[in-house]
């Protein structure tokens, strides 16, 4: 059965599929989703494209961080550094409460006997609740990072809100591209080696010829956090928020 939400992102497509980057960002900020709308950040290796565009536009507009309590500490200077450099000013950094903690992982260990259970509470859980007075939030995904984004639209309807992929095109030269151009920071991980950067103990160094998520669940089957999944799809685990 077609939705109105599914009606609406077919509209959406039809009419700004030709657009991409500001030209595409400005009227959905300050006319579609006016008021309604959120940029969802990891502040990874990739992250500074998209939050350079919106700064362009909406330097208020809000941007929802979720702090797992898990990430490394070069990604909390790096989403400091880039704020401070584009003068973002409305970041909402979203954390699992020490309730959620205690219930479902008191010694901190859950990634090490189930790493989506873990990215269940502290990220999809909380994303979640941060979400909810939103009708409509702006991911970093694209087509190229993984077999489950091929064909990646620009608009979707998930979850009862309009999910919007700016970069759904963006080839990883044009991410390259687009942070040497406007002379945007680095994550300061990346000429280390980690060219997608989650969690601390779920990510790792990608070999030269990997692809670039090859470092995240090193060796499992997992590819997605579970943010992107359809939530009928996550663990409902006691005492998150």
């Amino acid at each position: 059965m077609i939705t109105d939400l599914q009606a609406r992102a077919r509209d959406l497509n039809a009419r700004y599929g030709h657009l991409e980057g500001v030209e595409l960002l400005q009227p959905l900020i300050e006319t579609e989703f006016k008021g309604q709308l959120a940029l969802v950040s990891s502040f990874g290796t990739e992250s500074a494209v998209l939050l350079h565009m919106v700064a362009q536009i909406d330097r208020d507009l809000p941007i929802l961080f979720v702090n797992t309590r898990k990430l490394f500490g070069e990604t909390l200077r790096y989403k400091r550094k880039l704020v401070e450099t584009l003068g973002l000013t409305g970041l909402r950094e979203l954390s699992p409460t020490t309730e959620a903690e205690a219930a479902n992982d008191k010694d901190g260990l859950l990634w090490r006997t189930s790493n989506t259970a873990c990215c269940d509470f502290r990220k999809v859980q909380v994303l979640n609740a941060g979400l909810a007075p939103f009708s409509a939030w702006i991911t970093g995904r694209k087509r190229y990072q993984a077999t489950t984004r091929i064909e990646l639209p620009l608009f979707e309807a998930a979850d009862g809100r309009i999910k919007i992929n700016p970069l759904a095109g963006y080839t990883r030269a044009d991410v390259e591209s687009y942070l040497d151009r406007h002379g945007l920071p680095r994550h300061p991980l990346e000429e280390d080696g980690y060219l997608s950067v989650g969690c601390m103990p779920c990510t790792d160094r990608v070999a030269p010829g990997e692809d670039i998520r090859a470092g995240r669940w090193r060796g499992q089957e997992k590819t997605e956090c579970g943010i992107h999944l359809p939530l009928s799809s996550a663990t409902n685990l006691v005492g998150a928020s």
